[in-house]
């Protein structure tokens, strides 16, 4: 294994790791402003407690978030340092600005925390939405920056330089929006199952629980709201993609041969030999309705680019189908829950859908995980696309294989640090007795 490879293999893992975090950092402190918020209109002591509870998982998260962003900040200095010495002018707008957001989300985050007894209730409430503004504004930036690498703008590139840098219209690439759309919306969509599943948990040992009971709704609410949301920014953004990368999509559809009446292609085994992909379910023509709402436009196929210039087909087509797969399955789920609502039937009381909830708080996470893998391994072999390729951009530097080493096991230490803490959370939660006005 060569050097190129722990480059990218420590780069992945640390993103990996980090997304998970700058997910729940965006989504936490929206249901901690909902739970504060309605107990400023109801008056309940259990939404009052709730929003103390969640108050304290959100800093927990955040805490672990910002170390691994921090990494991850000096691995693109360290790893990749042709790529920062190029692009760091074009770049360094969208991520000066996350860092704006980052020390705001911090200093209110301190404000919230140590300031419900100091400051009026309608202040400390606007101290929480700063915090969720300014989480959510630190994921749109840093997402502005990636969608840049996928559709490049704002500059001109001569003699193997960057000039004529203009980074607004560098953050306002093409790719920006959608791609913005989409991961504020699977932050929120992974946020709400996930606490709806730890809830649900709850409720399934102790269906009377008000506490859980009045946490379960308030999750429930946003992912059940954010879920349709989703699919649908994904429908958007798979047809920018079809345009912006063709060949991206091509890998995310197992796209060999370009084709009017493209069918749908799903699951199956591309093969990149015979240019086939076997056993594959196909739904005719879908394909090209999907993307041009005709049955007989053309898709292009990877047989429009050169083979060096091809991403790894099964690695992002597995990574795509996995993503849809997560998110209809959420969605049903959603779609069960909102059905109970709205025949006023409480889901505390029905055990399956409980069950399928906790089978569910995990999805959108594997959905997010699967997305960046599509997003990340759909651009090769290309860092910058069409403009420098992620092998002239690594640093040729020996021994990656030890801060590999090494930053895997501060991951999996972190990550049972944060799961210890949570758990003793969560555990002390469901000891508590809940007060009688709290319904």
């Amino acid at each position: 294994m060569n050097d190129f490879f722990f480059a990218r293999s420590l780069m992945a893992m640390s993103l990996a790791f980090h997304i998970v975090f700058a997910a729940l950092g965006i989504g936490m402190p929206l249901l901690m402003v909902l739970a504060e918020g309605a107990y400023l209109r109801t008056r309940r002591s259990v939404y009052l407690e709730l929003s103390k509870r969640w108050a304290k998982g959100t800093a927990i998260l955040f805490a672990v978030g910002a170390v691994s962003g921090t990494v991850l900040s000096f691995e693109l200095g360290l790893l990749w340092p042709s790529f920062m010495a190029h692009a760091g002018a074009i770049i360094g707008m969208p991520f000066s600005l996350e860092g704006f957001a980052f020390f705001t989300e911090a200093i209110f985050i301190g404000v919230y925390l140590f300031g419900r007894d100091r400051l009026s209730p309608l202040l400390h409430w606007l101290s929480g939405v700063l915090v969720a503004t300014s989480g959510a504004l630190s994921g749109v930036f840093v997402v502005t920056a990636n969608a840049w690498m996928n559709a490049p703008t704002g500059f001109a590139f001569r003699n193997g330089r960057f000039t004529e840098i203009d980074p607004i219209a560098a953050m306002l690439n093409p790719a920006s929006v959608h791609e913005v759309l989409h991961m504020t919306l699977a932050a929120f969509v992974a946020t709400g199952f996930a606490v709806a599943a730890v809830h649900a948990f709850f409720l399934l040992r102790n269906p009377r629980s008000a506490f859980h009971r009045s946490a379960l709704g308030l999750a429930l609410w946003v992912a059940v709201v954010s879920i349709p949301l989703q699919i649908a920014s994904g429908d958007i953004s798979a047809r920018a993609v079809g345009r912006l990368q063709p060949a991206k999509l091509a890998a995310m559809e197992a796209r060999y041969q370009t084709e009017a009446g493209a069918p749908l292609l799903f699951g199956g085994l591309p093969d990149d030999d015979t240019r086939s992909t076997r056993f594959a379910l196909s739904i005719p023509k879908g394909l090209s309705l999907l993307l041009d709402d005709k049955l007989s436009s053309t898709v292009v196929g990877l047989d429009r680019f050169p083979r060096r210039d091809w991403p790894s087909v099964r690695i992002v087509h597995w990574a795509f189908d996995l993503m849809v797969v997560a998110a209809f399955a959420m969605l049903t789920v959603a779609g069960w829950a909102g059905w109970n609502r709205l025949r006023h039937r409480p889901i505390a009381n029905h055990p399956w859908l409980l069950r399928a909830l906790v089978f569910a708080g995990p999805l959108g996470f594997v959905a997010i995980e699967a997305g960046w893998v599509v997003t990340e391994v759909g651009r090769q072999p290309w860092i910058i696309y069409n403009v420098m390729r992620t092998r002239d951009a690594v640093t040729p530097m020996p021994g990656i294989a030890i801060p590999f080493v090494t930053f895997t096991v501060l991951y999996a230490f972190l990550a049972m640090v944060v799961f210890t803490a949570l758990r003793r959370q969560f555990l002390e939660t469901g000891a508590e007795v809940v007060p009688a006005d709290s319904g």
